[in-house]
């Protein structure tokens, strides 16, 4: 019953914003590391950003100042504050939720199902 939902993907101008979501349910979310991932045609899924608890964050070198990974723990929700767009920032998004400590969470590793970001001059 544990789903992940992704969000507010479409299509942009390059230097463009978006602002994805990732809205979690049936899983302890606080306990668990959020993170974006994502995979453009013919690319290996790659990091994006992780938030592995409040306040706590980390970013793939090629967002890094241009992206903001945020979580709100009352409201199960993560999200993604994508600015200045690119078009190599193209991509299916993914939300991955990952316990922190699967001693005491389980080994459950969940994925949604994936937003599209297309950015096009």
């Amino acid at each position: 019953q544990a789903q992940l939902v992704e969000s507010g993907g479409g299509l942009v101008q390059p230097g463009g914003s978006l602002r994805l979501s990732c809205a979690a349910s049936g899983f302890t979310f606080s306990l668990y590391a959020m993170s974006w991932h994502r995979q453009a045609p013919g690319k290996e899924r790659e990091l994006v950003a992780i938030v592995p608890m409040a306040g706590i964050t980390r970013y793939a070198d090629s967002v890094k100042g241009r992206f903001t990974i945020s979580r709100d723990n009352a409201r199960n929700t993560m999200y993604l504050q994508m600015n200045s767009l690119k078009p190599e920032d193209t991509a299916v998004y993914y939300c991955n939720a990952k316990p922190r400590n699967p001693e005491v969470s389980g080994y459950h590793d969940y994925w949604g199902q994936g937003t599209q970001v297309t950015v096009s001059s």
